[in-house]
């Protein structure tokens, strides 16, 4: 065959098939009014329950892009321990625990390195924001108060993945 009866047919084929889908219904779902089920497992925005963690930074450092930022304390000797759900040691005092969201690849790397599985993947995936600055999540519930007492008081701060 010659390249101009290839060429021709192919033209041909194109046409039949975009003939044949101006009778097919149009599957479009109009968001936010309408939305598609999410199936179970899908990874949507991370969430960690802050009240189990216990500041190891694992999760800090199984993040390929570095969208974990942590700051500990270590607890003082006279001060009484607490535990996790799991009944790990809370051996740090949680300075600040931020997740940029607008850096996460949402690999779940993170999660899985989590020692107390208090890091999680939500089925939420609505991330939209003004602002970048509106997709980082801050977990920690200290003020920045208490937060620059800590500092000053503590030793030795830990931190993990903060680049600034």
């Amino acid at each position: 065959m010659s390249r101009a009866i290839k060429g021709s047919w192919s033209l041909v084929v194109g046409l039949w098939m975009t003939f044949l889908r101006l009778f097919v219904r149009a599957n479009t779902v109009q968001y936010p009014d309408e939305m598609l089920h999410i199936p179970t497992g899908s990874k949507g925005q991370l969430f960690n329950n802050i009240d189990d963690c216990i500041g190891c930074g694992l999760c800090s450092r199984a993040c390929p892009v570095d969208c974990i930022a942590i700051e500990a304390v270590k607890r003082g000797k006279e001060e009484e321990v607490p535990k996790a759900s799991n009944g790990m040691k809370l051996n740090f005092h949680m300075l600040r625990f931020d997740i940029d969201l607008a850096k996460c690849c949402y690999c779940e790397l993170c999660c899985v390195a989590c020692p107390t599985d208090c890091l999680h993947m939500t089925p939420s995936f609505e991330n939209s924001a003004y602002s970048r600055n509106d997709l980082i999540y801050h977990f920690h519930k200290m003020r920045a108060e208490e937060v620059a007492a800590m500092k000053a008081e503590a030793k030795k701060v830990v931190s993990y993945g903060i680049h600034e």
